[in-house]
């Protein structure tokens, strides 16, 4: 199963989707319950709201809205909401977290804690999945917000994160591009050469389930034509559906222009933890956190 736009991965969640309970830390957001409520509406998720009580009945009272009193929690300060989000889901009542006003830092500090956190012994990433007008389907983009300069381990992690959520969508075989600055190898870059040790990682068996092909230069990795101009074959050369970036400054330019140049349109998660954790900005619209719903829910099984 490959998805072509937004509009394919909603339209199976709605039809293979069973209902999963969202945890919002700190859901006093208008924007999020906006697109928690419109998600619900389609069957596909049951929030569960952590935050200002007060705040969020009377943001709910003016859309209209309303949850049972057993799934609504008082927990008005931020590091009180993240806490108390991440032992809902340790406590099987909920299937993943989706951050509402607190900072993305506040609820990641409480992903991470080591003894009542939602670890699982892998870097965690953040994996934005980005719907292009000029590609044939969607890309994910990682890591552009949580590493800043990930080592080869890190690197080897992203990868498995964001394989193992492309498998949970129901892809086969995902493929990997590992980008730099250009597909032969230069031992004088270490984006070079990071991308060529993760292939070999891949060709050992270190990386099962996808196709590695590093190093490889953007315009190889997203255009079938470059490819065959420089001679370059690969099953990934104009086909990739993960892109590994070298670090979190490469990361977030590559995101930040094609939404902004583009106009395509994202949606951010952060995985390798043991639930997704949906982690849009303040600043989103509620479709990008309708779409990150989506995703995320398509993603949880039980």
């Amino acid at each position: 199963m490959i998805f072509t736009s937004f509009e394919s991965l909603v339209a199976h969640a709605k039809a293979h989707v069973r209902a999963r309970r969202v945890v919002v830390a700190a859901a006093q957001d208008e924007h999020t319950l906006e697109a928690v409520m419109k998600v619900r509406a389609e069957g596909i998720v049951v929030p569960v709201l952590v935050g200002d009580k007060a705040k969020i009945q009377e943001i709910l009272a003016k859309m209209g809205e309303s949850v049972p009193e057993e799934d609504l929690y008082d927990a008005p300060e931020f590091a009180e909401a993240a806490a108390l989000s991440v032992r809902l889901v340790r406590e099987g009542k909920a299937h993943f977290i989706m951050k509402g006003k607190l900072d993305t830092s506040d609820i990641l500090r409480a992903v991470v804690n080591k003894e009542h956190g939602l670890g699982q012994g892998r870097t965690m990433s953040h994996m934005a999945i980005n719907q292009i007008p000029a590609y044939h389907k969607l890309l994910i983009t990682t890591d552009g917000g949580m590493l800043l300069a990930p080592t080869l381990e890190q690197k080897k992690d992203v990868i498995l994160n964001a394989v193992e959520a492309l498998r949970a969508l129901g892809y086969e075989e995902p493929k990997v591009g590992v980008l730099a600055a250009a597909e032969k190898v230069n031992p004088k870059s270490v984006d070079s050469t990071d991308a060529a040790a993760l292939k070999e990682m891949w060709q050992a068996g270190q990386l099962p389930g996808c196709i590695v092909e590093g190093p490889i230069s953007f315009d190889l990795a997203m255009v079938k034509e470059r490819a065959i101009t420089k001679g370059y074959e690969s099953p990934c050369a104009g086909d990739c559906d993960i892109l590994v970036v070298p670090n979190i400054t490469a990361g977030n330019i590559l995101g930040k222009s094609l939404v902004e140049m583009t106009g395509a349109k994202m949606a951010g998660l952060v995985v390798g933890a043991k639930c997704p954790i949906v982690v849009t900005s303040r600043g989103s619209s509620s479709e990008e956190k309708y779409n990150a719903l989506c995703l995320a829910a398509s993603m949880t099984h039980d």
